[in-house]
């Protein structure tokens, strides 16, 4: 659906609000929570006592490892008494390989991890059923709410990912770009003018706000645009600041700020049109089996507070979750038309990208 990222701000707790004592909201919530069979804890410092007596923490994270040693070091700045250990575990087989474990029982030893979108379902019956929606709603943990599944209520998207146009500025003029996705529909942009990536991930997005329809539609007359098709992203970025392409379609924003900044030449352009293609991403859960739970909680409301949302800025930038109001993410698409594949909509990602390929004839990446 279009949203006004203006609105996000309502959605957000503060990191200093925890609720002190059981009031009889809490204890409700709890009683509630538990006819789910969720697991519910009344306050912030009973889950900090939890995670005092375990002392310690063992998470897998996709995370830039950078970003990785910088939460560290923060978080035991705020929590002294614990030893952090986290996993640098890139990419998709290192959660296949973990998913497979936790299929045959095996005991993994995290406490937490990342959840790769391909298989979130499955994963789902391997997490712990904390009830982290309402131990946020209730200011137990400060978390948006927004960042939690409302229907599995113990998953938290920690980032998300807008898509928008890379472009070489010695190229393209500024005022010569596409201002809307149609543009590049116009008969200057036909005959291999840009690139699309094989995996159509913004085009999913757009069909959230934009419908499933008009999506087909719109991947049909792009493909007879004659793209160059490619598969992956960080690599062409600086093809095209070298001048071997000059346009990227629904290219993924930061990877290209990132590139940018690293291209001595300042040839390298990243734009946003709207509406504004984003998609959460980064679902962290508490493993079933974990050793220490409550540490496991904490880990997740550090990340998604404004602390641990800044760090992703500072390494990642422009990957933090849409729904954390000071992130560079939130501010840059603050006031626009934005097409968020969300939590409503997340589960047809598989299928809408399926049917993008179809429409246009499952395209082969050129070498």
């Amino acid at each position: 659906m279009f949203l006004i990222p203006l609105l996000l701000g309502s959605c957000v707790v503060t990191s200093r609000v925890f609720a002190a004592s059981s009031g009889p909201g809490s204890l409700k919530a709890k009683a509630e929570a538990e006819k789910q069979s969720y697991t519910f804890i009344t306050t912030n410092d009973e889950i900090v006592a939890g995670a005092r007596k375990e002392g310690s923490l063992r998470v897998v994270s996709q995370f830039d490892p950078r970003t990785n040693k910088a939460w560290i070091n923060a978080f035991k700045k705020r929590y002294p008494f614990m030893d952090v250990y986290v996993d640098d575990a890139t990419g998709t087989d290192p959660q296949q390989r973990l998913l497979l474990e936790l299929k045959a029982g095996r005991p993994t030893g995290w406490d937490a991890y990342d959840i790769a979108p391909d298989f979130y379902a499955e994963y789902l019956p391997y997490t712990k059923r904390f009830d982290i929606l309402r131990m946020a709603t209730e200011k137990v943990l400060a978390i948006p709410t927004a960042m939690i599944d409302p229907k599995n209520r113990n998953v938290v998207s920690i980032a998300s990912s807008a898509h928008g146009i890379a472009y070489n500025k010695k190229l393209i003029p500024e005022d010569k770009l596409p201002k809307s996705w149609e543009d590049f529909l116009k008969p200057e942009f036909k005959g291999r003018k840009f690139i699309l990536d094989t995996r159509p991930q913004g085009f999913a997005a757009l069909a959230a706000g934009l419908g499933e329809k008009w999506m087909i539609d719109y991947a049909r007359k792009i493909a007879a645009q004659d793209p160059v098709w490619v598969r992956g992203q960080s690599r062409y970025f600086t093809s095209i600041a070298e001048g071997e392409h000059a346009l990227f379609h629904l290219a993924y924003h930061y990877s290209c700020v990132r590139t940018a900044k690293k291209v001595p030449t300042d040839s390298l352009g990243c734009k946003i049109i709207e509406p504004v293609p984003v998609r959460i991403q980064n679902f962290l859960a508490v493993n079933n089996t974990a050793q220490h739970p409550n540490s496991g909680l904490l880990w997740l409301a550090f990340l998604a507070s404004p602390e641990g949302q800044k760090i992703i800025d500072d390494y990642e930038e422009f990957n933090t979750s849409l729904y954390s109001p000071d992130s560079k993410l939130a501010k840059l698409i603050q006031g626009k038309k934005v097409s968020v594949n969300n939590w409503d909509t997340i589960n047809n990602s598989d299928k809408w990208q399926r049917m993008v390929l179809e429409a246009v004839g499952f395209p082969t990446a050129e070498k």
